[in-house]
């Protein structure tokens, strides 16, 4: 790798915060073996002028997809879960569920499965008002924030068996929509485990990868290198965001009772690279074997169909040459990418502006880290990818 060109990565960094587009923001960079380059600009917390460092530890939000694919995959290298399991099979609560036809509600054609969830082709969503079913989920969203601070939290199984009341946004299979498939897998572990999903989380995967800064809060003694959320203003400026969001708790300081497969997760750059790089080395970390080669090869090829892609390049216009499963973008058409990349690499994004991706064919994996609301893929973690991919 070219270090001279991937010094550039610091630049879009301190432009990125001079430009008051995140406060703070962190990148990891491993490739061949090794790691190329790490660098870090701007604050974790502008207030106590605490700058961002290699041991802030960030809110996930949706980067804890890959992580609840990866337990998933697991169970079914175990044999203790398939694909095309109905999900009813261990959350009784989803038979017989209903689905829309606008504001019409009625039976559903068949039933959801694990591949569905693995997908997002469940029917489920973030909410909206466009039919009975968006309007449903963001009513329950909205009380699952407010559970968090009137004394009734609910559980992570408890969530899921809410969420089965709600009909379906479309017939299971036939269409994507990015929503809460991953908070119902995390209740499907549950009871094929027997687990708290922390819990089987930490045992399967952050104890064996020496995982120490990530979970579902942050105790005490490290509550002071938890990174403030931002949100940015009208007039272009930063200012803190403690609002719970999708039933996660903004301080996160105490174990949830809704442990989110979707978005609970809280990691360090350094640890998310360790779970980046298990996959980068089909499943082995040093000398530890976390998941089967085969595993984490199917885990990153499994594909929505066809007809369903068409949806999702309609929904995701932002991730053009991307196909989407296992709760992963999947490049397969690098010409019709707007970024530098390789066909097969693979990862996500999360809420707060949290980046990942692996990629086989470079043996490169990257972690990005930054705290501010409603960001998802940004221009700077898309002039990151570039930088890195040049630097090739």
């Amino acid at each position: 790798m070219n270090k001279v060109h991937l010094n550039h990565v610091q630049q879009v960094l301190d432009a990125a915060v001079a430009e008051k587009a995140l406060a703070g923001a962190s990148c990891l960079v491993f490739q061949g073996g090794r790691e190329q380059g790490y660098f870090e600009s701007g604050m974790a917390d502008s207030a106590r002028g605490k700058k961002f460092s290699r041991d802030t530890i960030c809110r996930m939000y949706s980067m804890s997809k890959p992580v609840t694919s990866a337990a998933v995959w697991s169970l079914v290298e175990e044999g203790k879960l398939e694909l095309g399991d109905s999900v009813s099979r261990y959350l009784p609560e989803f038979a017989a569920m209903q689905v829309c036809d606008g504001w019409k509600v009625g039976p559903a054609a068949r039933p959801v499965t694990i591949r569905d969830l693995l997908n997002m082709t469940s029917g489920l969503s973030y909410g909206g008002s466009q039919d009975e079913s968006h309007r449903q989920t963001s009513l329950l969203l909205d009380e699952m924030n407010a559970s968090l601070s009137n004394g009734s939290p609910v559980s992570t199984h408890d969530f899921a068996a809410r969420l089965a009341r709600i009909p379906l946004g479309f017939e299971p299979g036939t269409d994507y929509e990015y929503g809460l498939s991953a908070d119902v897998l995390g209740a499907v572990v549950e009871k094929v485990t027997g687990m708290r999903f922390g819990e089987y989380l930490s045992q399967r995967f952050f104890q064996p990868l020496g995982m120490e800064d990530t979970g579902f809060f942050v105790p005490a003694e490290k509550l002071d290198r938890l990174a403030e959320e931002y949100a940015r203003t009208a007039a272009g400026e930063l200012v803190v965001y403690d609002k719970p969001n999708l039933g996660i708790p903004y301080r996160a300081e105490l174990p949830p009772a809704f442990e989110s497969g979707g978005a609970g997760l809280l990691s360090t750059v350094d640890d998310y690279m360790k779970f980046c790089r298990m996959l980068l080395d089909g499943g082995r970390f040093g000398r530890r074997r976390i998941l089967q080669e085969r595993t984490v090869l199917q885990m990153r090829s499994q594909r929505i169909s066809a007809a369903v892609q068409r949806r999702f390049d309609e929904k995701m216009p932002h991730l053009s040459g991307y196909s989407y499963g296992s709760l992963l973008r999947i490049m397969v058409d690098p010409a019709r990418s707007s970024m530098l990349c390789t066909a097969g690499e693979y990862g996500w994004d999360g809420w707060l502006g949290t980046f990942m991706l692996v990629d086989p064919a470079n043996e490169l994996a990257l972690v990005y880290m930054m705290q501010k609301t409603d960001s998802g893929l940004t221009p700077a973690s898309c002039r990151v990818k570039n930088v890195v991919y040049a630097s090739l």
